[in-house]
């Protein structure tokens, strides 16, 4: 199950709260906008993470993943 919190919710502020919740809920994964400068995107900027905002998300999630789930994050992460 992937959940596209970005699109569920519409707007930027609800992405992390909809993602960890995903996430405790036993999602697989997460499809998340994300733009460096979200007023200048094509599409979807109301609900695009800035990066900064992606990376407080994946901090957040992370205390929530089983041991498996963060094994995979880790060895599956670009750097």
């Amino acid at each position: 199950v992937i959940v596209d919190p970005s699109h569920a919710c519409g707007r930027r502020d609800q992405v992390i709260p909809m993602s960890r919740a995903s996430v405790a809920a036993g999602a697989h994964g997460l499809m998340v906008e994300v733009h460096h400068e979200p007023s200048k995107a094509l599409s979807d900027g109301q609900q695009a993470l800035f990066p900064s905002q992606f990376t407080e998300m994946v901090e957040a999630i992370l205390p929530i993943l089983t041991e498996d789930q963060r094994t995979r994050l880790i060895e599956n992460r670009i750097s």
